[in-house]
């Protein structure tokens, strides 16, 4: 029933709700619409989704995206929030939302007092401009739909949008269009990569404007695959550079390495100067060595010793350093001014040195070295050797206080950087650690009682990569030491009745570390009858990876080399003979090679050799069958037993 007051105002509408939902907007993204095939494996599907790079002048950008996702369950409910950044060089111009039920009905729009503003300082910034504007459309029932619009004008045009439509697994996209508007006379840089057939960009002028379009329809979702290749490598996606950028003032030009290397490097030059008393200090800190490797340890440990790194971003401020002088007077700085800082100390000492650009992270991939663009996150040291017989170079990490001598390892290692030099950019690679410097070398002598309870000492060294998971533990609280140790170990029940450490010589060519331990293993062998089984292998058990369901979609990449060795010394009573001992194995394939014999020595006990080498490497998803095939072997030789008969001596 319709009630009204009178003529053109209504008091209210007392009809049913299907009625109600007539007079409403139309419905959006109903669930219903979506395509079955879109819906298989997917936690989430993108409806829509719209982004556009909007290029004013060399000095200006504006992005604007317009995204609606259905969330189907709550593995996907990470879509239903936002975050979108901003700073002194980056302005949010707006910032909108809604949300709609499974029938596509609007349940709500995002209100200003939705949406949190937020700090997105690291913790050890001194100062940071970085912020951000974040909403949550979450709901309690699942499937719903958000959709959010949001621009942003940027005053640095140094990084332009990188589209990737599918950017995780388990999300399907329904539709998905990327534009970029290019100013008259200035010409944009892109690479592609895998793009379904038919969705190459389209160029077309509109006005002063040159547009170039790309669009992806109907993307299933990917399911998550073991070994595989970064998610980054697998899906469509675009990536765009400027050819010319200016960021507040200094301008530059982008069409190659060594372009983006002399912008970096002309933004700082000139901030090397040291006080003369330094400069002083640090050349009787060196004086009477003659060796150029020892001279420039003993700078890095100046270094070290005398400076904290605090991390300071405003503006400009994330690519020109703070002057060396700074860094002298206040004793911290960020991984540039402590990058520069080290290298003016080298030059007061007679040695020539570079910084160099990397991505840094432990789960970094490396840059792309075919598309020259904006692509790293921190500065390293690079410091040539010239008295070395051979080409050798030291790298230095001097944001750290306890990184090892020339040690890179899993933050900025196995991957290139561009070293800034007068002339420009130049892509090199950093050092590579492989199977031979990532090493675990394990001893174990277990002594086993007649009722199977054993007491044991364990000593492993650890070299690169493999240091690089317990360089730390030493600096921790005992108890912690011991919940760590204890998450590695693959021992079913023990417990840690010692614990030491101690470092490899600084001179060493790798850093490494050895742990010792002392255990207690109380039922570790109990007696079954008359017999006895023991599981040599108490220290590494490999399980295989989980098979593929259907058909493997990705590439297998092994990407961390490692060489493992465990060599277990058995002391048992005399009571114990052996009634069979475990075969050898002995497997080498293209993806690694494995091997283990246990051996019975004169005095009564036995010695068990594993050895696992894997390489890093990559290879055709048509190989992982075998590869599957490889791991199987291992976990079954893993678990292989020695069975032991009690008699009555």
């Amino acid at each position: 029933m319709l009630r009204v007051i009178y003529p053109g105002v209504l008091l209210c509408l007392l009809l049913p709700p299907a009625a109600w939902a007539a007079y409403g907007p139309a419905p959006k993204y109903a669930v219903a619409d979506l395509p079955a095939a879109l819906r298989e494996n997917a936690h989430a599907v993108i409806r829509q989704q719209q982004e556009q790079l909007l290029v004013k002048s060399a000095a200006r950008t504006v992005e604007t995206t317009h995204r609606a996702v259905t969330i189907l369950d709550e593995a996907g409910a990470r879509w239903a929030s936002e975050l979108v950044y901003y700073s002194s060089l980056n302005s949010i111009s707006y910032f909108r939302g809604a949300v709609y039920d499974a029938g596509g009905h609007l349940l709500r729009q995002l209100r200003s007092q939705d949406i949190q503003d937020i700090s997105l300082s690291d913790g050890f910034s001194l100062a940071s401009d970085a912020r951000g504007r974040v909403a949550d459309l979450s709901q309690p029932t699942y499937p719903y739909t958000v959709e959010f619009d949001y621009e942003v004008v940027s005053d640095n045009p140094l990084f332009y949008s990188t589209w990737r439509p599918q950017p995780v697994e388990q999300l399907a996209v329904e539709q998905a269009s990327f534009k970029v508007l290019m100013p008259a006379g200035m010409a944009l840089r892109y690479q592609e990569q895998l793009l379904p057939a038919g969705t190459a960009q389209a160029k077309r002028t509109q006005g002063s404007q040159e547009v170039y379009e790309w669009q992806v329809n109907n993307l299933v979702a990917r399911e998550e695959e073991a070994d595989a290749p970064p998610l980054a490598e697998l899906t469509p996606a675009v990536y765009t550079a400027p050819s010319e950028f200016e960021v507040q003032g200094h301008a530059g030009r982008l069409n190659s390495w060594a372009d983006l290397g002399r912008w970096t490097y002309e933004l700082n030059a000139g901030r090397d100067e040291l006080p003369p008393a330094l400069k002083a200090g640090v050349a009787a800190l060196v004086q009477g060595e003659t060796d150029e490797r020892a001279r420039i340890r003993k700078v890095y440990r100046f270094l070290q010793a005398n400076t904290r790194y605090i991390s300071v971003q405003l503006g400009l401020g994330g690519w020109q350093t703070f002057p060396a002088s700074a860094v002298a007077a206040n004793g911290y700085g960020d991984c540039k001014a402590l990058t520069n800082y080290c290298q003016a100390l080298l030059g007061a000492a007679g040695i020539t040195a570079h910084a160099a650009l990397v991505r840094a992270g432990s789960d970094e991939q490396d840059i792309r070295t075919a598309f020259p663009s904006s692509q790293f996150n921190h500065v390293v040291l690079c410091v040539p050797l010239r008295q070395s017989a051979r080409p050798d170079t030291v790298w230095l990490e001097c944001t750290s206080q306890t990184n090892p001598f020339g040690y890179m390892g899993g933050f900025t290692g196995n991957r290139h950087a561009l070293l800034l030099l007068p002339e420009g950019g130049k892509l090199i690679p950093t050092p590579r650690y492989g199977a031979a410097e990532n090493r675990q070398e394990r001893l174990a002598h277990v002594y086993l009682d007649v009722d199977g309870n054993a007491t044991a000492t364990l000593r492993t060294l650890r070299t690169g990569l493999e240091y690089d998971a317990v360089s730390g533990l030493p600096g921790l609280e005992l108890a912690e030491q011991k919940k760590r140790i204890g998450s590695r170990l693959s021992l079913p029940n023990f417990t840690l009745t010692k614990v030491a450490y101690q470092h490899t010589s600084p001179t060493a060519p790798l850093p490494g570390l050895t742990e010792t331990l002392a255990l207690t293993l109380p039922a570790l062998a109990p007696p079954s009858g008359k017999r006895v089984f023991l599981t040599p292998n108490l220290l590494s058990r490999l399980a295989p990876p989980q098979a593929t369901v259907g058909e493997r979609q990705s590439d297998l990449l092994l990407d961390h080399a490692f060489t493992q060795q465990d060599t277990v010394l058995l002391h048992l009573p005399a009571s114990l003979r052996p009634e069979q001992l475990p075969a050898p194995v002995q497997l080498s394939t293209p993806f690694g090679t494995y091997s283990t014999q246990l051996t019975a020595l004169p005095d009564g006990s036995f010695r068990y050799v594993r050895r696992l080498v894997m390489p890093r490497t990559r290879f055709a998803r048509t190989e992982y069958p075998a590869y599957l095939e490889f791991r199987r072997k291992i976990s079954a030789a893993d678990k292989a037993q020695l069975v032991l008969l009690k008699t009555e001596a």
